[in-house]
């Protein structure tokens, strides 16, 4: 059987994502959409036409079976999967290749390699499932180091113990989503955190980014499911006691949960675990007015329900993602239990939206013992869409297409007004900039005290100026979501794309105790320079 090997430049898997085919209808249907020639997509790149950058290090003899400095593993570990990624990725531009790649199977390798790297003034780079869509794997870390080091933790990629009475696993960091749920579905367990990137993301880079997962309401975030953690620092290893919770000080665990891999390498953790779902129920609504749409949201979310799906579409990304017909706004809801049947949850749920002018059809939100109700009608078509989404965005960049999202979080009574001026200053940016564009928005998670607006942007690029283009428009509505008082991030992560707005929606004291805390545990700065903090 065929390995199949990733992509060294786009997302996924090669040889994925649309047909050539698909590609040209797509083409043609966004050139009608916006007054352009249809492009001819670009040709992807080849690895033997790749000019690497010679290592500047060379791994000892007592690491060299950890390491590798091949030029697929150098290439591969080059960027994330940023727009801004792709688009040099495509183009064959690989001018900052990591030095080595280093893979260590236990943490005795993980400290060798962090005292060569530091004997050596190199930069050390942690890496997950290299799927960060913000800078926050690419080894640009300036003049000021001898090298890059990646340390890729995909061999430490186990569950080590299972507590099933306390529905509780020890998990390596390194373990990838779909292997991890592969080692707990024999215990009748799951962690239930699917982010988009599941595939291709693991339970560290989850933890590291504070990663959002499936859940759109409750369980929202890594952070509820984080019992405790093990991390290595160049200054020796830290470990947190494992408890359910604790009012002993500010949480350790909280110091490196969205750490981006500053402060430390996760190599171990102990999560909260859930029994698999066998109950599901899922309903698709529509409404003509988006403020009853979002009125309704509020509604659920303030119920005390807490629906596992919870996602509203405007009509034009309804539209898109063929769970709507462009003319009214979407509202997934979805309930799942391993306990009892939703119904009575649903029924409530249905009907604070029909309160708000919501319609479904007749028999919406009958539960299920399986998932088929998760991949029919509007629920399937999202779900499809929203798995595609990233082999769809490589497709449209090579197309030369701006495709770019942005996600953020604001409270209730400040949403209407929110909303209103993100579509307008993005629309404005896209009108200016490349002449035309659309932008669309959905709700990913929600909160009793406001939602988490997800916004999509697909715009023409002149030829060759794809880049440029972008780095305005993110400015715009990075620039936008800060004056009007959001959050720079909800579960993307900071990176070294957000730091500049991260930078001013950070308080001064926090960042100054930050720093000294990695100044304890990383007295040099080798570990992710540039990501949270500026490099040297």
């Amino acid at each position: 059987m065929a390995v199949r090997q990733r992509s060294f430049w786009g997302w996924g898997y090669e040889g994925e994502g649309p047909s050539e085919e698909q590609r040209r209808a797509i083409a043609g249907a966004l050139a009608e959409r916006f007054g352009v020639d249809a492009p001819d997509p670009a040709t992807p790149p080849r690895l033997e036409d790749l000019d690497l950058r010679q290592p500047r290090l060379s791994p000892p003899s007592s690491l060299e079976q950890a390491c590798s400095q091949s030029p697929y593993e150098r290439a591969l570990h080059s960027y994330g999967r940023s727009f801004r990624d792709v688009v040099r990725g495509l183009a064959g531009d690989f001018g900052n290749p990591p030095d080595v790649v280093a893979y260590p199977a236990n943490e005795d390798e993980l400290c060798s390699l962090l005292d060569w790297a530091g004997d050596q003034g190199a930069a050390v780079i942690p890496f997950g499932g290299g799927s960060s869509v913000v800078g926050g794997v690419e080894p640009a870390v300036g003049d000021s180091y001898a090298g890059t080091v990646t340390v890729d933790l995909s061999r430490m990629d186990r569950v080590l113990e299972i507590d099933r009475e306390s529905r509780a696993a020890r998990i390596q960091a390194g373990v990838y989503g779909p292997a991890l749920e592969d080692q707990l579905r024999p215990h009748g367990l799951t962690l239930r955190h699917f982010p988009q990137s599941f595939e291709f993301s693991t339970l560290g880079g989850w933890i590291a980014t504070r990663s959002g997962g499936h859940y759109a309401t409750l369980y929202t975030h890594i952070d509820d499911f984080v019992e405790s953690l093990r991390v290595i620092t160049p200054s020796g290893s830290i470990e947190s006691r494992r408890l359910p919770g604790s009012g002993a000080g500010p949480s350790p665990d909280r110091m490196f949960i969205g750490s981006e891999g500053t402060l430390g390498i996760i190599t171990e953790a102990w999560m909260r675990l859930q029994d698999r779902p066998s109950m599901r129920a899922s309903a698709s609504l529509r409404f003509t007015d988006y403020e009853q749409a979002w009125r309704a949201v509020q509604a659920v979310s303030q119920s005390g329900l807490y629906p596992a799906n919870l996602r509203l579409l405007d009509k034009v990304e309804a539209a898109l993602n063929g769970a709507g017909n462009g003319d009214d706004h979407v509202l997934i809801v979805g309930f799942e239990s391993a306990d009892h049947p939703p119904d009575a949850w649903m029924a409530r749920a249905l009907e604070c939206c029909r309160d708000h002018g919501a319609s479904h059809d007749e028999g919406a939100g009958a539960t299920r013992g399986d998932q088929a109700g998760n991949r029919e009608g509007a629920a399937g078509a999202w779900r499809k869409s929203f798995l595609q989404a990233p082999y769809l965005r490589d497709a449209l960049v090579a197309m030369g297409f701006i495709s770019e999202t942005f996600e953020t979080a604001i409270t209730w009574d400040r949403f209407e007004q929110f909303h209103s001026g993100i579509i307008e200053a993005v629309n404005k940016a896209l009108a200016d900039i490349c002449g035309g564009g659309q932008v669309t928005c959905r709700f990913t998670h929600v909160y009793p005290d406001g939602p988490a607006p997800y916004f999509s942007i697909i715009a023409p690029a002149r030829a060759g100026a794809q880049l440029q283009q972008w780095a305005e428009i993110k400015a715009v509505a990075a620039a936008a979501v800060i004056d009007l008082g959001g959050s720079i991030t909800h579960h993307h992560a900071v990176g070294r794309d957000h730091r500049p707005w991260y930078e001013k929606q950070r308080p001064d004291g926090f960042a100054g105790a930050m720093l000294a805390a990695r100044a304890e545990m990383d007295p040099t700065g080798m570990l992710n320079p540039g990501v949270l903090f500026k490099a040297p």
